[in-house]
């Protein structure tokens, strides 16, 4: 047990007895586990995050490649229109 579990274990004994509290902090245990084996899934890894950061260099880079065609687009559209 860590020291906040003993803490909690001899405030329980003290008032419920010492058999209760370590049954009550047992179900407790299983209970955090049980939440945190649920929400485990949404927590960020750094190997997700790096993945992440490699796909968005990958659709910012296309993003600007297509913005700066464009541009050229027309710009080169002006000039055909001003001659």
């Amino acid at each position: 047990m860590i020291i906040a579990e003993i803490h909690l274990y001899e405030l329980l004994k003290a008032r419920i007895g010492e058999k209760e509290a370590g049954v009550f902090l047992e179900l407790l245990d299983k209970k955090v586990d049980t939440k945190f084996e649920e929400q485990k899934d949404w927590l960020v890894h750094k190997q997700d995050l790096a993945e992440l950061r490699t796909e968005l260099s990958k659709t910012i880079y296309l993003v600007s490649l297509g913005q700066l065609l464009a541009i050229i687009a027309s710009v080169v559209a002006i000039v055909n229109l001003l001659k």
